[in-house]
């Protein structure tokens, strides 16, 4: 699970913003918010353009790095505007069993990476300047690589740094290690790809009335298959949204969903705003969510009433315990110890800071308060 992650001159973020996992107050409630010591739910306040979005980009950040679901490629306004820095720093610890990895390196651009460092329970495997053109692969033998053709790898990275083409002008020699050299299944290699691999970010919209009709096709095809279509039926009733579904193949071979009734009605035409956009995070998540590892969901609630965006935050606790899970919202009836706890909601600040509840307030926070009207009333507001 990822420990603790932080992020200097990235975007809004000129100075260092850590998300720290370990960091939990004893609460003795609402324990499916923590999985193994770690904050495993987090829900994230904060006023508009105070960059809840680009935190979960900055979080993000490690997937295409290591070659996964290329993403946020974007190379404008990488870097903080304000700065003179040169490189965004990125730095993540994980937890896997008993092994601690830690990952760090700074990038020039979402193309190009200045300096990259792995450590493994307190040991270097690897160091790369790529400015400085300065390597150290000595603790390569600690993961057993020590057999990597790190010539091979030096080689195609001159033959990069040579080429017309910018987008391959480096690989991060992580991903390249990766690949190239067989390790064991229970590796830290393996484990940190492997996580990596499980991690999105997924922003709540109403495109599924707007994705082109072979899109929504291709998943009602899917409900061909009578568990998932009765899952999907089971999904809605739990959101409050108490329906029968029925899946049906057409003359020309498409198929189209409805809502049982005496008559049936089409799902796609008749179904609330707040409930395609409730589909269209299931269609986006839940064939994902049996590997994934960490979810960001940004605005997840924009478009639902406030009892379904508590269920919502339920149906992700019960459902996927070990999965690591930020939420970002507005809607100040979720700041409740009913669904979380104070040590696992926080407040993202204009200035870059996050801060959790419990830290945010001289009180000693209780299971009684009612967290929401401290909010309202401003018992919070120097670190918004």
């Amino acid at each position: 699970m990822l420990k603790k992650f932080e992020v200097t001159n990235y975007k809004n973020f000129k100075d260092t913003i850590c998300i720290d996992f370990e960091k939990t107050a004893g609460y003795q409630f609402n324990s499916k918010c923590v999985t193994n010591g770690l904050i495993s739910k987090m829900l994230i306040y904060g006023r508009n353009a105070t960059g809840k979005t680009n935190l979960g980009k900055a979080v993000m950040d490690i997937c295409p790095v290591l070659g996964n679901r290329p993403r946020f490629m974007n190379d404008r306004d990488y870097l903080n505007a304000d700065s003179i820095a040169e490189t965004a720093d990125f730095s993540y610890q994980f937890q896997f069993d008993d092994t601690e990895v830690i990952y760090q390196y700074s990038r020039l651009s979402t193309l190009k990476m200045s300096i990259e460092k792995l450590i493994i329970d307190g040991k270097t495997i690897f160091s790369c300047d790529y400015i400085q053109n300065s390597y150290d692969f000595d603790g390569l033998k600690y993961v057993n690589a020590e057999t990597a053709n790190v010539e091979r790898y030096m080689q195609s990275m001159e033959q990069r740094g040579e080429s017309a083409d910018i987008e391959a002008v480096e690989i991060p020699f992580l991903r390249w290690l990766v690949s190239n050299v067989a390790v064991d299944n229970d590796s830290p290699l393996v484990k940190l790809s492997a996580y990596v691999r499980g991690m999105d970010m997924i922003a709540a919209t109403d495109a599924m009335r707007f994705l082109p009709r072979f899109m929504n096709e291709a998943f009602y095809k899917s409900l061909e298959d009578q568990e998932r279509l009765k899952a999907l039926e089971e999904f809605l009733n739990f959101m409050g949204i108490e329906c029968e579904l029925v899946l049906e193949k057409l003359p020309d071979g498409k198929y189209e969903l409805y809502f049982k009734h005496e008559k049936l009605v089409p799902f796609f035409e008749t179904a609330s705003s707040g409930t395609l956009v409730l589909v269209d995070l299931y269609r986006r998540l839940i064939s994902f969510m049996e590997k994934a590892t960490f979810i960001y969901l940004d605005e997840f609630d924009a478009f639902y009433h406030y009892e379904m965006a508590e269920n919502v935050v339920n149906y992700f606790t019960n459902k996927y315990p070990k999965c690591q899970i930020i939420m970002t919202s507005h809607n100040t009836n979720l700041m409740t110890n009913r669904l979380m706890r104070p040590d696992c909601l926080f407040i993202l600040s204009g200035s870059g800071t996050l801060t959790a509840l419990c830290d945010a307030t001289e009180r000693e926070l209780r299971e009684g308060h009612n967290l929401e009207k401290m909010y309202i009333s401003g018992e919070f507001e120097q670190y918004e």
